[in-house]
């Protein structure tokens, strides 16, 4: 719908306050993100800049103003898993369903492999519909599911992983490379 007119660019810290303005109501009216306090602006834009030592933070927008963003972060620490990401992804509310966010995750993804990064993994909180229909039709299957985990709103929330594979596992793996 508005896709031809969606611009997808890195972000920078200076997009922290904008950015923060489309988390918000997902911290305080949804269980989409376990975080029960909307950050300050100047934690989200250190939120920001240590994402973007290593992984791509990259912000959609429409007719120049930021309407969604999504990111890839550490799955774990550990150095063994250099190869495996986890996204996030938030899309201004009355953005849903016109493609914002395939083009944020089709970005994201590429970039990813450019990294070497070979799985990608996504925390949903559950239920949670639509979140989950858009990873599975973006190729990524369920691939656990925790119960009660999450406190929420005055109610108990599932938490479901999804995996896609973005990459040939070869030994051994072509080094992992931080975003640039």
């Amino acid at each position: 719908m508005y896709t031809d007119t969606i611009t997808i660019r890195t972000a920078v810290p200076e997009d922290a306050a904008a950015l923060l303005t489309i988390y918000a109501p997902y911290v305080t009216d949804t269980a989409i993100t376990f975080e029960y306090e909307v950050p300050s602006v100047e934690e989200f834009t250190e939120r920001i800049t240590q994402t973007l030592e290593k992984y791509p933070y990259l912000v959609a927008e429409y007719q120049n103003a930021p309407v969604g963003y999504a990111y890839a972060s550490s799955f774990h620490p550990r150095a063994a898993y250099a190869w495996c990401a986890e996204t996030s992804i938030y899309i201004q509310q009355n953005f849903h369903g016109r493609g914002v966010g395939k083009l944020l995750y089709a970005e994201l993804e590429k970039q990813l492999v450019q990294q070497h990064v070979l799985n990608l993994n996504a925390c949903i909180a559950y239920p949670n519909p639509g979140s989950i229909a858009f990873h599975k039709a973006l190729g990524f299957t369920t691939i656990g599911h925790f119960h009660n985990c999450g406190f929420k709103l005055n109610r108990w929330y599932d938490m479901i992983w999804m995996e896609k594979m973005i990459g040939e596992h070869n030994i051994p793996p072509e080094p992992f490379v931080p975003a640039h």
